[in-house]
């Protein structure tokens, strides 16, 4: 008797059964809890900025969504949107290292706004971002490196399908409906790296704009409107658009999918800055350890991954001398000079006046690289440096991962006080921190949204 084989599922149409369908564990809820912290803790931190004021002008609806640290309240997209780009616009947000991209400021900013436009309580949001998070991640391993090769973002682009499926699981839609969902938003996907040209604030956006092209694809896909269903491995798909350079491979993405989590192993960051620049920081805060000035070292070279230079360290010239603070979150020889004179790397190193200081510039400029073959970059993200003083004297330290991934987990005391830092930075007062950490633990544990503590 003749048997047939059963047709493969597309792509989307798996993803879309998972984030129906799934429970998250444990594990992953003490994650999404993280990144409800975290997201909103940033997102205020940089309410003052000129970047997020200019969102907010944007914005043209009224509604009843929150703006973290804002008075006014949003439409669902543009709440999207302005959060997104806030939580994302420091660079001090959570980072998933085999990719790299940032799931936190697109899936809290979208699950939180549809939250609060649909009355859902914590327990939806929660599901929403621990699907919305896991899908990125995942995302982001089927061409390593060829997003960012063929000048894309990963951020904005695998942003966008993963909002769409975490707002769909939050919202209880069906996988037909995901699966549509997914399809659209590979329409709405964009996000291109030219903002590494000048230190633009375009980067900053493809968080929010990811999160608001997820919410929009989702409700899209609600009202029954249509998208190809293989969005992702179809010859005219999202990584034959925005990853050529690589065939991709769909094992990672679908192998093991709700029953391992790769996102228990989200970076949660210790620095403001770009995640490949964090182990260097570390090696440079263990040479000024010894004690040494930076007018004894003649010349400082790193050792680092192929992957990075063309983002983190070329041009050289103009990476020594960054034309302002966020140009310099991208530049790891200003973020190993700043950590080695001020012994931190936080949002106050990050500002223009600082990136012009002369010591600063000084040391920057003694900073160089070499391509080592074997760096494991990035499935992992490590730092080296090999300084050379005036009087000839070798030092050499390594990092062998990021401090706050996998292997070294921030505390959680510390991740408190991230998020409280973060809330000061932005103007609130004691009581105001406690009135939103009440009201953020209620999201947590599934209780009701209320999130007018957020609006400062």
């Amino acid at each position: 008797m003749n048997q047939t084989v059963p047709p493969v599922l597309p792509v989307a149409a798996r993803l879309a059964s998972f984030a129906a369908e799934c429970t998250p564990p444990a594990a992953v809820d003490a994650v999404s809890r993280r990144l409800l912290f975290d997201i909103v803790g940033l997102a205020v931190a940089a309410r003052g900025t000129d970047y997020v004021g200019a969102a907010l002008a944007s914005a043209v609806d009224a509604g009843s969504c929150t703006a973290f640290g804002h008075e006014r309240q949003l439409g669902l997209y543009d709440a999207a949107l302005v959060n997104g780009t806030a939580a994302h616009g420091e660079d001090f947000d959570d980072t998933f290292e085999g990719g790299p991209i940032h799931a936190g400021a697109v899936v809290v900013s979208a699950v939180l706004a549809i939250a609060e436009r649909r009355g859902l309580d914590g327990r939806a949001a929660m599901r929403g971002i621990a699907v919305g998070a896991e899908l990125m991640c995942r995302m982001s391993l089927v061409a390593p490196q060829a997003t960012h090769k063929a000048g894309f973002h990963p951020t904005a682009i695998f942003g966008a399908p993963a909002a769409a499926a975490a707002v769909g699981a939050a919202l209880g839609l069906g996988p037909d409906v995901i699966g549509r969902a997914l399809g659209i938003s590979g329409s709405l996907a964009s996000g291109i790296i030219e903002y590494l040209a000048d230190g633009s604030s375009t980067k900053r956006l493809h968080a929010g704009a990811a999160a608001q092209a997820g919410v929009r694809a989702a409700l899209l896909a609600e009202a029954g409107f249509t998208g190809p269903i293989s969005v992702f491995e179809g010859s005219h798909g999202m990584y034959r658009a925005f990853a050529p350079s690589k065939a991709p491979d769909f094992m990672p993405l679908l192998e093991g999918l709700g029953k391992q989590w790769i996102v228990e192993t989200l970076a949660f960051k210790p620095y403001a800055c770009g995640t490949m620049t964090q182990p260097f920081i570390d090696c440079a805060k263990k040479l000024a350890a010894l004690g040494i000035g930076a007018e004894e070292i003649a010349s400082i070279v790193c050792k680092v991954g192929e992957g990075t230079v063309h983002r983190l360290w070329e041009p050289l010239a103009e990476k020594q001398r960054p034309p302002n603070g966020y140009a310099g979150k991208f530049s790891t020889p200003y973020c190993m000079a700043v950590g080695f004179l001020d012994g931190e790397a936080g949002l106050g190193q990050f500002t223009d006046e600082r990136v012009r200081d002369a010591a600063i510039r000084a040391l920057a400029a003694k900073i160089s690289y070499e391509i080592n073959p074997a760096d494991p970059y990035p499935s992992n993200f490590t730092g080296h440096l090999k300084a050379v003083l005036k009087d000839g004297t070798i030092h050499e330290f390594h990092q062998p991962y990021m401090r706050g991934g996998a292997r070294e987990p921030l505390p959680d005391a510390e991740m408190a006080s991230k998020f409280e830092a973060n809330l000061r930075f932005g103007g609130l007062g004691e009581r105001s921190i406690a009135a939103l950490r009440a009201s953020l633990e209620q999201i947590a544990a599934g209780g009701p949204i209320d999130l007018a503590g957020a609006r400062a």
